[in-house]
C-alpha cells in the first residue's frame, strides 16, 4: 500500500509526543513537550485552540465522543479535562504517583481511563465532581506505556507485560474488528495476536525501535500494519503476507514515533521531531469545516 503525504505541519511545540484523531477523523490534536496541547484542522494546516495549563510536556490526549472535551495527561502527573471551545481546563485529576503515559475515554466518554509509570491504571468518573478515581488498577508489573478502552475490558501495555498477561513491551492496538491485538516490542518486531486465544497470527519487522516507544496500527479496513521507526519512516506491511512491505518517509534519521489511523478511512496522522503528516489516497483528502 502506497500513501502519499497530503500535508506537514510545523506544530511549533517542541517535540510533538503524540498526534490523535478526533472521533470522526475531522480534526487532531498534537501534544508537545512544551507543556502545551494544540487542536488542528490537518487537511488546511489550521491551528484551531491551544490549550495550556500542564506543568511538564503532554505525552497522550483523547477526544471525548461528542468532540466537545479533551483529556489530557503529562509528566507532571496529571490528568486535565479541557472544555474544546473555551479552551479552559474543567478538571484537573491527581492520583498517580509518577509521570501519566496514556489516557483514553470509555465510548461514552463518562469515564476516563490512565496510565502511568507508577505501574497503575486508573479509572476517572469525570461526569461526576469525584477528585479520586473510582477504580486502581494494579496488576501490572512494570510501568504503564498504553491503555486502549472497549465496552467491556480495558487492555494495557507495559514495559513488562499488560493486564491481560500477554507479553508486550511498547505500544499495543485493537484491530478494526475487535478481533485482533498489535503489539509493537522492544526487539524491533511487531506481533499480530488472536484477542481471545492469544495466538500470534503475523511478525512484521524491518523498522527499529531500539527500545523506545514507538506506536503501531492497524489501518482502517484492517488489511494492512503501520508502525513508527527511530529512522523517521512510516512502515506498511501487507497483513496476511508480511514480507510485502512499504516505507514512507516522514523526516530522514528522526524518530518517528507516533501514528493515529483515521476512524473511517485509510488516512493516517505521523508524528515525528516538531512536524506531523498527513497521508493517505489523494481522493481522500478531506476538507471539514472551519470552527471557531
Amino acid at each position: 500500500m502506497d500513501l502519499n503525504c497530503l500535508n506537514t505541519i510545523d506544530c511549533n511545540q517542541g517535540a510533538v509526543r503524540a498526534v490523535r484523531f478526533n472521533v470522526d477523523g475531522s480534526y487532531c490534536l498534537t501534544c508537545g513537550s512544551d507543556k502545551k496541547l494544540k487542536l488542528w484542522n490537518p487537511y488546511r494546516s489550521l491551528l484551531l485552540k491551544t490549550y495550556g495549563g500542564h506543568g511538564n510536556e503532554v505525552l497522550d490526549a483523547c477526544g471525548s465522543c461528542d468532540s466537545s472535551q479533551i483529556v489530557s495527561c503529562s509528566s507532571d502527573k496529571s490528568v486535565i479535562l479541557w472544555d474544546v471551545t473555551t479552551g479552559q481546563p474543567l478538571r484537573r485529576l491527581r492520583g498517580h504517583a509518577a509521570t501519566v503515559t496514556c489516557v483514553k475515554y470509555n465510548e461514552e466518554s463518562t469515564v476516563v481511563v490512565s496510565g502511568s509509570l507508577d505501574n497503575t491504571v486508573m479509572c476517572w468518573d469525570v461526569k461526576s465532581r469525584q477528585q479520586t478515581p473510582i477504580q486502581t488498577l494494579k496488576e501490572a508489573k512494570d510501568c504503564i506505556t498504553s491503555v486502549q478502552v472497549t465496552e467491556h475490558e480495558i487492555l494495557t501495555g507495559s514495559v513488562d507485560c499488560s493486564i491481560l498477561k500477554v507479553r508486550f513491551e511498547e505500544w499495543e492496538f485493537f484491530s478494526h474488528d475487535g478481533q485482533c491485538i498489535l503489539a509493537s516490542t522492544a526487539d524491533n518486531t511487531v506481533r499480530l495476536f488472536d484477542k481471545t486465544s492469544g495466538e500470534m497470527l503475523g511478525e512484521y519487522t524491518g523498522h527499529k525501535t531500539d527500545d523506545m516507544n514507538i506506536e503501531s496500527a492497524i489501518i482502517t479496513n484492517d488489511n494492512y500494519i503501520l508502525s513508527g521507526s527511530i529512522t523517521g519512516d512510516l512502515w506498511c506491511w501487507d497483513l496476511v503476507n508480511p514480507e510485502k512491505a512499504n516505507k514512507m518517509l516522514h523526516t530522514p534519521n528522526k524518530v518517528l514515533n507516533s501514528i493515529s489511523v483515521h476512524p473511517k478511512k485509510d488516512v493516517v496522522l505521523t508524528a515525528c521531531v516538531g512536524s506531523i503528516k498527513l497521508w493517505g489516497q489523494h481522493d481522500e483528502e478531506e476538507q471539514p469545516p472551519e470552527v471557531a
